[in-house]
């Protein structure tokens, strides 16, 4: 009988060992002082190469991205232990203290970089990491990096891993760094629902108008195309709190300005970035728009978005002229 027992025992305890353990993401590598010298070190990932992620940590997408010279985004969000995310309105969700947002850029086929947001006590903080060749560690490069790249489109670029300044360029607003993308109307609404049915957020924000799903695009209106890419692509600096907040241009969603977003706008300074053109949006006319021809450019000082591309975004271009091509002049 004890010879029986001895070998249950043995036995569960070799099912124990060989059960494996859930990943638990490094809530201290979050929230205290210091920048950690690896992604892994936060745990976010059970598995880095594969992307996936460790419990607690959710994937999800927003439905017109930043374009980023083509490449794959894989987007995931993280929230401590106990905590919830406040709906805002049709805005950004407010993530709690210890909160994390996580995106990975793939080219080629492989793993380039992860862009790291961390909510800390004293406000957000963004870091950049850099994936070695094996794909089995990003690194830390607060200095950001250069990579020679190929696009999904076939050009070679330098494609740059930015430096912690600038992620702070892009996410300032006014004197606070702050998350861009999970906007409640940028984030499908059945993710919502089921965030919200998890305990992860507190309530189903009601969102009057949804920014379009990218990939259906080519079946829907103009207006609200191009205004989903503006908002993604441009809005962060022009809005009143954001870095070209000097231009006048408030290219955010919510903005029903005409002239504001644009239209039949003059420039605030007309110089090499007008391209000798009057007006940011004239109606009917995209080649005759400054927005569209520095959409279209890539030479410093008249390119935008200025950063976080190397080459121009066709299908955004495309979807900005088409809207301002069907304005009634």
């Amino acid at each position: 009988m004890r010879l029986l027992l001895g070998a249950a025992l043995l036995a569960g305890a070799a099912v124990a060992v060989a059960t494996p353990q859930r990943q638990s993401v490094n809530d201290t590598a979050i929230t205290a002082a210091g920048f950690p010298a690896t992604l892994g070190e936060y745990r976010f990932f059970a598995d880095g190469a594969a992307q996936r992620p460790a419990a607690g940590v959710t994937p999800y997408r927003v439905q017109t991205p930043l374009w980023s010279d083509g490449a794959d985004k894989l987007r995931f969000v993280y929230l401590p232990a106990g905590t919830q995310a406040k709906a805002q309105g049709e805005g950004l969700l407010d993530l709690p203290v210890g909160a994390a947002l996580i995106k990975t850029f793939k080219l080629e086929g492989r793993l380039i970089e992860t862009r790291v947001l961390l909510h800390r006590a004293d406000g957000w903080v963004a870091l950049p990491y850099q994936w070695n060749r094996e794909q089995t560690e990003a690194r830390l490069v607060l200095g950001g990096a250069r990579l020679d790249l190929t696009t999904p489109q076939g050009a070679r670029i330098s494609y740059a891993v930015p430096n912690k300044n600038q992620c702070k360029e892009c996410h300032q607003q006014k004197d606070a760094v702050v998350p861009l993308g999970p906007k409640a109307r940028n984030l499908a609404a059945g993710w919502l629902v089921s965030w919200h049915k998890a305990g992860k957020l507190d309530q189903v924000p009601a969102v009057a108008a949804r920014v379009p799903l990218w990939e259906e695009r080519a079946k829907l209106p103009a207006a609200p195309v191009a205004r989903g890419w503006l908002d993604a692509n441009c809005a962060h600096c022009h809005n009143p709190a954001g870095s070209a907040s000097n231009s006048g241009l408030d290219l955010r969603w919510e903005q029903g300005d005409p002239v504001k977003v644009g239209i039949m706008k003059r420039p605030v300074a007309a110089g090499r970035g007008s391209g000798g053109l009057e007006y940011d949006v004239l109606p009917g006319h995209p080649d005759k728009s400054i927005m569209i021809y520095r959409m279209g450019s890539l030479e410093g000082g008249i390119s935008m978005p200025e950063l976080g591309r190397s080459t121009v975004d066709p299908a955004g271009q495309a979807a900005v002229a088409r809207w301002i091509g069907e304005m009634k002049q």
